[in-house]
């Protein structure tokens, strides 16, 4: 039983994560994440440091006015007053007790030589900022947690003095005293002796905070909690300085999965998926595919014998059902697809190829006889679509007929420095038997193609109108050739409701792009069940 009441899952994205280097949230994007981070369930939101910066201060006060919290309390960081100032009347405290939070959360030096070099201080003095801060804010009726920073670090150098930190701070009313590797140079069976020590030395209601700089922010965070931490900090997608803070899901995707601990309200588990790719949209950091639990190549399976066990169950090669994190599982199309991975991926598509050998047989063999030729089908699940559809109804679909296309890119010899040439592209194809001959002008050959291309097909197909390229790759397949070498690219296409990828290969960027490009608007308008 838990005598120090209910488990905490606090969360300290917008102030620890939006350290991250190239990250900046303005305000609007720290309230979006915060109505995120509610709809997952944890139980703290960190908002940032009011008083230290304008944002921060801003934050907060529209937070009051804005932010309809289900799930969470919101939490003020900030650091213990100044020595030589009583904590009542030192400005930063106050920003702190006028920021509206219910909850602060207070940074405190917990190593002695930080104490003396950084704070340039006393041992006792710092002793009695923290009482002095604590006890201020908690008869201002806040709840108030502590971030020992430093502290194993500061436990390795002076273990009396970062106990004495705890002791201090937890007998003047802080409620948790979360222990800080700063660094993160900690390893999992340091961070479990320690949390050991402090709980039967101090007996304060431990917190643990970890980084990530030896790659075990999650472990050590785990750590923490078997030796009796019973709350946990970490930012969501493993955002955060340097290489990061632990992953909030994946701490606490294992917490409730694997050590059956329930951390978050019945259910909420099941947006981690979602909940990480909307944060990941308002950071503007593509989500990281290979992420625990909720990356999209977290269920991806590629190998003919991974298929092959699945096809007869699932969790064979899985550690778990992806529904539990709101996550899919995905069958990966290579030229290590064997005869199940083809059946299946067929299933996930809409296809039942179960009782047809030969065209199983027939896919499995284009596949690879394409990757040999530079495709790829992993992440190019439309262009598969198409390919599969070819071999099992003998013909591909097609819209549009096209008789020819080409490319022209001028550059003016009187060109100012820095002007882009222009690009103008033709297409003459043939669309519900009319006859179309379009030009396009883009910044670019591919930009001009693809303009050329839609406003000859719109004509025919209205529905066109609704896609819009959103993502476009390239890539260089064997880089010796030089300037002649087979170029892959892989074009994403929306209609505004989900979007598609495709794949087309060819001896320069533009041949590439046009197998691409007409993959995309003709599995669109498949999609969209044109005739």
């Amino acid at each position: 039983m838990d005598l120090h009441g209910a488990f905490h899952v606090y969360d300290t994205t917008l102030r620890d994560g939006a350290q991250q280097e190239g990250l900046n949230l303005s305000v609007a994007d720290k309230l979006s994440i915060a109505r995120q981070l509610d709809g997952l369930g944890v139980g703290y939101i960190e908002g940032g440091w009011p008083g230290a910066n304008p944002k921060d201060t801003e934050f907060f006060r529209r937070a009051a006015q804005e932010l309809d919290l289900r799930h969470a309390k919101l939490a003020a960081f900030g650091a213990t007053r100044k020595a030589g100032v009583r904590a009542a009347d030192d400005p930063q405290v106050a920003a702190l007790r006028d920021s509206g939070a219910g909850v602060v959360t207070l940074v405190a030096k917990s190593h002695d030589r930080h104490v003396e070099l950084a704070l340039r201080t006393t041992l006792e003095e710092n002793l009695e900022m923290i009482r002095d801060t604590v006890s201020h804010l908690k008869a201002e009726g806040q709840q108030v947690f502590l971030d020992a920073e430093h502290f194993f670090d500061g436990y390795r150098a002076n273990r009396d003095y970062a106990l004495e930190v705890l002791r201090t701070a937890y007998g003047a009313g802080a409620e948790v005293i979360a222990l800080c590797d700063t660094n993160g140079g900690m390893l999992p069976p340091w961070v479990s002796d320690v949390v050991h020590d402090v709980i039967e030395s101090t007996g304060v209601r431990v917190g643990i905070h970890c980084h990530n700089d030896t790659g075990c922010a999650v472990a050590n965070t785990l750590a923490a909690v078997d030796a009796g931490a019973t709350h946990v900090q970490g930012c969501i997608n493993g955002y955060g300085e340097r290489t990061g803070n632990a992953d909030l899901i994946s701490v606490v995707a294992n917490l409730e999965l694997k050590l059956d601990r329930e951390v978050l309200p019945a259910g909420l588990l099941k947006e981690s998926t979602r909940i990480a790719h909307a944060v990941a949209e308002v950071t503007n950091f593509p989500p990281a595919s290979r992420q625990p639990y909720v990356g999209t190549s977290a269920f991806a399976h590629k190998a003919g014998l991974h298929a092959s066990a699945i096809k007869v169950d699932p969790n064979l090669y899985q550690h778990m059902d992806p529904v539990g994190v709101g996550n899919d599982m995905r069958l990966l199309i290579s030229d290590m697809a064997g005869r199940a991975s083809i059946e299946l991926k067929g299933k996930e598509l809409g296809f039942d190829l179960s009782g047809d050998r030969e065209l199983v047989g027939r896919v499995t063999a284009r596949v690879k006889e394409l990757e040999q030729r530079g495709y790829t089908f992993e992440a190019a699940d439309a262009s598969f679509e198409l390919l599969l559809v070819e071999e099992a109804e003998g013909t591909r679909p097609s819209y549009f007929e096209v008789e020819s296309w080409r490319v022209i890119t001028e550059t003016l010899t009187h060109a100012q420095a820095g002007e882009e040439a222009v690009s103008e592209a033709t297409v003459k194809l043939k669309a519900a038997d009319v006859r179309y001959v379009v030009t396009g002008e883009g910044n670019g050959p591919v930009n001009a193609l693809d303009s050329a291309l839609r406003t000859a097909i719109v004509q025919a197909f209205p529905e066109v109108a609704k896609f819009e390229l959103i993502d476009y790759k390239v890539r260089i397949l064997d880089q010796g050739h030089g300037t002649d070498a087979i170029t892959r690219v892989l074009i994403e296409t929306t209609d505004g409701e989900s979007s598609w990828v495709t794949v087309g290969v060819g001896h320069n960027v533009i041949e590439a792009s046009w197998g691409a490009l007409v993959d995309g608007l003709t599995y669109g308008l498949r999609r969209h069940h044109v005739d």
